[in-house]
């Protein structure tokens, strides 16, 4: 008998261990943090302004949002991948956007529309749209893509000037971070004229740095100042954990206009072009060729009948073997762009993608040891 009483107890323990432990989790799955498994973009509405009450940055603040909020896009993408029986699967993607042309332009990042089969943006004030890619500059992580408004026009945003931005200036950014739709997130400028590389082919050249929280999602909305014009787009956070630590980039708009310029009115990118192929020197390679600089770019190529060529740098005339690889020596050593030093391939991108064909440039290099100077006017890269 005392043995079926003990039996009982344990039963009833465990029973009760067993309610307790679902009840906690009833309790945490139901009040306790957690991600959401899906947000719906239901666009947040845009009530009359009303600044009776408030002070200081929150009147700004509210109507920033409101008269910028509604040309705020939600883009979805959606891709075909392939599984591993090479089935085809469909993958959704998220980002942001902003009009920036009432008949429907709508700019954003590269890599927020990169290889989708089919885009969708939201507004803010709620219209939803089929877009059509127009084009975009991968180096600088720009895409322009269009919807047709049909007989309407579409809000838009005002283009800033990024050249006249100092820290310690307000900003605000508006986006979609985790699908949440039109969020407003405030900060200031941390610093300006960052050099972030995003991925091996892309960089942010004088990106802005900005504490303005920005998350998964940010990419491609647009950075504000305090008159609501757009001063940046939102491209790329520090993180150590996956989201925001307060140290996000931002592309400067000025870069962005000319880009988005071209794209609409030749449907392309006009790449200024010089057309040199060099390796970057080393310490070592410039001691083994006896060089009298140790950094630098070694021309192994001139294009023929090119800019470079036409100003009279010259290539390399002889092939030898440095490390796993190929070179030409004998060429030119070019070591500085209107006196930027040029280095390696980098330093040259960033210096390029501020130039526009026809621009003319100072070129400084080395022919044997002696150091020389010509200018060079550039061509186009796309003809």
């Amino acid at each position: 008998m005392i043995e079926k009483r003990e039996a009982r107890g344990v039963i009833r323990l465990a029973a009760l261990g067993l309610a307790l432990v679902l009840g906690a989790y009833w309790a945490g799955s139901r009040w306790g943090q957690r991600q959401p498994e899906r947000v719906e973009a239901v666009p947040a509405p845009f009530p009359e302004v009303k600044t009776a009450g408030l002070v200081g940055d929150e009147v700004v603040n509210v109507k920033i949002y409101s008269q910028a909020g509604p040309a705020v896009a939600n883009i979805l993408t959606r891709t075909l991948e392939y599984d591993m029986f090479m089935e085809p699967v469909p993958v959704e993607g998220a980002g942001s956007g902003f009009v920036i042309d009432p008949r429907g332009y709508v700019l954003t990042n590269f890599h927020v529309v990169q290889g989708a089969q089919a885009i969708s943006v939201t507004l803010g004030d709620g219209s939803h749209f089929d877009a059509k890619f127009i084009g975009a500059d991968e180096r600088n992580d720009i895409a322009l893509v269009k919807v047709d408004p049909k007989d309407r026009k579409l809000p838009s945003l005002t283009m800033g000037d990024s050249e006249s931005l100092q820290v310690g200036q307000r900003v605000l950014a508006i986006g979609n971070p985790f699908g949440f739709q039109s969020t407003l997130t405030t900060g200031v400028v941390s610093a300006l004229g960052r050099t972030v590389q995003t991925s091996q082919s892309t960089s942010i050249d004088a990106a802005i740095q900005t504490d303005a929280a920005i998350n998964q999602g940010n990419s491609g909305g647009p950075l504000l100042n305090s008159r609501g014009e757009v001063i940046g787009i939102n491209s790329a956070i520090y993180t150590p954990s996956g989201t925001t630590a307060g140290i996000g980039f931002a592309i400067p708009i000025n870069t962005a206009k000319q880009i988005a310029q071209d794209l609409i009115t030749e449907g392309r990118v006009r790449r200024p072009f010089m057309g040199v192929q060099a390796w970057p020197l080393t310490p070592s390679l410039a001691d083994a060729l006896n060089l009298p600089v140790d950094a630098g770019m070694l021309i192994e190529r001139v294009t023929s009948g090119g800019p470079a060529e036409r100003a009279g740098l010259r290539g390399g005339s002889r092939e030898a073997i440095y490390g796993m690889r190929r070179i030409l020596i004998g060429g030119d050593v070019l070591v500085a762009i209107d006196g930027r030093p040029v280095a390696n391939q980098l330093d040259l991108n960033l210096i390029m993608s501020r130039k526009r064909p026809g621009d003319t440039i100072s070129v400084q290099y080395y022919r044997g040891g002696q150091k020389l100077e010509t200018k060079i006017t550039l061509g186009d890269a796309n003809r």
